[in-house]
């Protein structure tokens, strides 16, 4: 594994961090600023990019989006005490992987980390199983990509549409992620023939064939303020 970049203007939260995450056996080295983070990037290729948003007269937006214009580093952005919820809705639909609000715990950006690492090794086996075909399981359901056949936990065959077979398979191939409804609308928008644009409502669509209830959905959560999170654990085949 390549090395863990912590990206924060505080020179003790980046000596914190990246202490940390050497203990964890996450080899990991820091930057204060973009000319730093750019110089760093030159010489290697990440692991995964933990970005602070306030980095001083800097926007750690507007580097969010210059990284993501070459690269797909796993990123998980670290925002400050704002009440609001904009940065991390703007920074997830700028392509960022997860976010973390601080004040937070080691333990449990570790554990956020731990899973992105993961989910990117999954896909990386679904890519290279994907010309045999392959799809996924969750909670006793089975995807089947070849023949796009959706199966539910007794063996019988779900119809999809179009746009509800797209919208799954976005949320199954970044489980336990939150998305947004504009990271979904991009998933759907690959159909020429889908005219609904209404996330929401196709979401429901897709709870109502996979949730025994979906007025307390169970695998497709919402997640207030952002969009949607597929919140049961994702297997490739």
């Amino acid at each position: 594994m390549s090395d863990i970049v912590v990206v924060d203007d505080d020179q003790v939260v980046r000596k914190m961090l990246a202490d940390y995450l050497a203990d964890q056996n996450f080899p990991a080295r820091s930057a204060a600023n973009r000319a730093e983070l750019n110089r760093q990037l030159r010489d290697m290729q990440p692991s995964m990019i933990l970005l602070d948003l306030e980095l001083g007269q800097e926007d750690g937006l507007d580097l969010l989006r210059e990284i993501r214009s070459h690269s797909d580093v796993p990123i998980i952005i670290m925002t400050g005490h704002r009440s609001d919820e904009i940065d991390r809705v703007v920074g997830l639909e700028l392509g960022a992987d997860d976010y973390i609000v601080k004040p937070f715990g080691l333990r449990e950006l570790l554990a956020r980390m731990r899973a992105i690492l993961r989910r990117q090794e999954m896909g990386r086996a679904a890519r290279a199983r994907g010309s045999e075909g392959g799809g996924y399981r969750f909670a006793g359901w089975q995807l089947e990509r070849r023949h796009r056949k959706l199966v539910d936990p007794n063996g019988a065959t779900i119809r999809l549409s179009k746009v509800e077979y797209a919208l799954l398979l976005a949320f199954l191939e970044a489980p336990q992620r939150p998305l947004t409804r504009e990271q979904l609308l991009q998933a759907t928008r690959v159909h020429d023939d889908i005219y609904d644009r209404a996330i929401d409502a196709q979401v429901l669509r897709l709870r109502r064939k996979l949730e025994l209830d979906p007025r307390v959905p169970r695998i497709i959560q919402t997640e207030r303020g952002v969009g949607y999170i597929f919140a049961v654990s994702v297997e490739p085949f």
